[in-house]
């Protein structure tokens, strides 16, 4: 009778009601660590709605929240249950553009260039302030929240109007990272962390490695938009009303992060940017894509390495640092 009433005790929270929480940080962290102060403590199901601000720390209304650059993270969230070997999902319902502006780099990285053509590349300085006090290689966007598009306020160009539809993504999510392990918001890793990734955006699923009760959740740095690799560096870098509910996969034992959107499933092969080539990266998310292949869609291995090599697509999520691959659904079976 005992271990009955036990069996029914453990499984009461997942009969619990799901709950709706409006959280606003007053603290953000530049690590995913496993010692920072859990913002909330969620169970699976429950809807966080909440905001991140910029890679430099300004709020909606421009007010600085962060003394520091480097992408400041909102969390991190507990999520009742997770353990490590599992997985946790992390679906993002809504990510919506808060304020009219951003920023970003002027030119392109040096490391998406050829040495050559780097010693006649002009210089990165644009102009003292125009963005953010203090610094002079970055441009400042306007956001039209109606139209939803972004447009380059300065310098304007003679031959070409660069305005862009907006594609809002999460350029930071990610776990509390191995062991004692608490790596900067600059980088990522098998724990998702910087990926910098414009697939993580509205109606996407990620899944994420436990490593430690709670998992510890963290989401920061939201683009407007960016383009394929992060050429330059950033985003269109600007403040997000993000609104996100979470599920729980028991013993998936991943080792490295992945997507679901409504087409494709990606693996991402996360890893320090300027750290390791993109080769590695692309065997990391290939290996990983054969094994979620074979695990979770019974696929014989044969069939699920040619799967992928004829209905693989690559992207480049980071240009010096992470791939990713994606397989259409629609060339699955049934699942």
């Amino acid at each position: 009778m005992r271990r009955a009433l036990t069996a029914i005790l453990l499984t009461l929270p997942s009969l619990l009601p799901a709950e709706v929480y409006d959280v606003i940080p007053k603290t953000y962290y530049r690590n995913f660590g496993r010692s920072n102060p859990p913002l909330l403590r969620i169970k699976p199901n429950d809807t966080v709605r909440t905001k991140t601000i910029d890679a430099a720390g300004f709020d909606e209304k421009g007010v600085k929240r962060h003394p520091e650059s480097g992408n400041p993270l909102t969390g991190p969230f507990y999520i009742e249950g997770a353990e490590p070997g599992d997985a946790v999902v992390v679906v993002l319902r809504k990510l919506r553009l808060n304020r009219n502006w951003g920023y970003t780099n002027y030119r392109l990285g040096l490391f998406a260039l050829q040495p050559d053509y780097i010693e006649t590349i002009y210089s990165s300085r644009y102009k003292d302030n125009a963005v953010i006090e203090g610094r002079s290689n970055v441009v400042p966007w306007d956001i039209d929240l109606a139209k939803q598009t972004v447009h380059l306020r300065e310098p304007v160009s003679s031959r070409i109007k660069l305005e862009f539809p907006v594609h809002p993504m999460l350029g930071c999510i990610g776990v509390a990272a191995p062991s004692e392990f608490a790596p900067i918001s600059g980088i990522s890793g098998a724990y998702g962390g910087n990926m910098d990734y414009n697939e993580v955006a509205e109606g996407v699923s990620v899944i994420l490695p436990v490593y430690h009760p709670g998992a510890l959740l963290y989401i920061g740095d939201g683009h407007a938009i960016q383009g394929d690799g992060e050429a330059t560096g950033t985003g269109v870098e600007t403040s997000m009303n993000v609104e996100f509910s979470v599920e729980i996969r028991k013993k998936a034992h991943l080792n490295n992060p992945r997507l679901e959107t409504k087409d494709f499933l990606i693996s991402v092969g996360s890893q320090p940017e300027f750290a390791s080539s993109l080769d590695r990266a692309l065997q990391i998310a290939t290996t990983d894509m054969v094994r979620w292949l074979v695990a979770d869609y019974a696929l014989e291995p044969w069939a699920a390495h040619l799967l992928v090599g004829y209905q693989g697509r690559y992207d480049v999520v980071t240009v010096a640092g992470s791939m990713a691959l994606k397989i259409p659904r629609k060339a699955l079976p049934a699942h």
